[in-house]
């Protein structure tokens, strides 16, 4: 059960803004890299369900809100922050 997954625009803008802002940037690429491994995987058993359609994700210094289109097998990222802010 493979998906792709897809990061939204301002869902990378935001990302580059913490990685920019990160003192640790080797766990901020490891963490997306691990985002991108299990949304791809089985993106239904990852995070937690929010209101309508959407999920988030703590991973790590991360945080991400994403949802899941079955018919096109594919996920999509659309706002990504620090852990322990909100997205």
């Amino acid at each position: 059960m493979n998906y792709s997954v897809e990061w939204a625009d301002a869902a990378e803008q935001q990302l580059a803004k913490v990685w920019s802002d990160a003192k640790d940037k080797p766990a901020v690429n490891d963490a997306v890299d691990e985002i991108d491994r299990r949304l791809g995987r089985d993106p239904h058993s990852q995070g937690e369900s929010r209101s309508g359609h959407k999920r988030i994700l703590f991973m790590g210094p991360l945080v991400v809100l994403f949802y899941i289109d079955e018919k096109k097998r594919e996920v999509t990222v659309v706002s990504a922050g620090q852990a322990g802010k909100r997205p």
